[in-house]
């Protein structure tokens, strides 16, 4: 009993030694768990998903194929799972990255940087062939459009993805990442709003 009173006083003189001398307790550092935990692989299931033909789409209607609707209702069940936690996930690196002025070396932003850009090479993973199968074609003018309504949508997300998983594995200081988020919010909120997905 003794040696664990003795053991006790000194371990608080100690901290108070420290706060004496001008030494402050490190400041704790954000766990990657708390950041970027591992996000579950989607797993396509059945689904009673139909895509919508809102105007001007119902004329571009008859180019859509079954392959489109098969990719844009599997990339509904991954953006209904999961685009909110990984935009979460981004925008969470993102503020730690800037409050360290884009020094990766500081405050675990190694790791959480890793973890992010896993669980976004995870999505793009997903998204890919699923976007690169979708109907590109050209009007009269000659100009390319996706017949599927918010087919440009998912296929821009993808990009912008792989863009700021590059940046990230890259080390790029947050203001070169930030671009890349803004627009995959951008095409994210587009889906988001359109109700494709619904």
């Amino acid at each position: 009993m003794r040696q664990g009173i003795k053991a006790a006083l000194t371990s608080t003189l100690a901290a108070a030694g420290l706060l004496l001398a001008g030494g402050a307790p490190a400041a704790a550092q954000p766990l990657v768990e708390e950041i970027a935990p591992p996000l579950p692989v989607v797993v396509p299931g059945p689904s009673d998903w139909q895509p919508k033909f809102p105007y001007p789409y119902d004329a571009s209607r008859h180019q859509v194929t079954d392959a489109d609707i098969t990719a844009q209702r599997e990339m509904c069940q991954w953006f209904t799972a999961q685009y909110d936690p990984l935009i979460t996930q981004i925008e969470r690196f993102n503020t730690n990255l800037i409050r360290n002025n884009g020094d990766y070396n500081v405050a675990n932003n190694n790791a959480i940087a890793d973890a992010v850009a896993a669980n976004i090479d995870q999505s793009v993973h997903f998204l890919a062939p699923r976007t690169l199968s979708l109907t590109l074609t050209r009007d009269y003018l000659g100009d390319e459009y996706f017949p599927l309504y918010q087919g440009e949508s998912f296929y821009r997300l993808w990009q912008h993805l792989s863009n700021l998983s590059a940046g990230i594995r890259g080390r790029q200081p947050a203001w070169f990442v930030g671009p890349s988020l803004q627009r995959a919010m951008r095409w994210g909120g587009r889906i988001d709003h359109s109700r494709v997905c619904d």
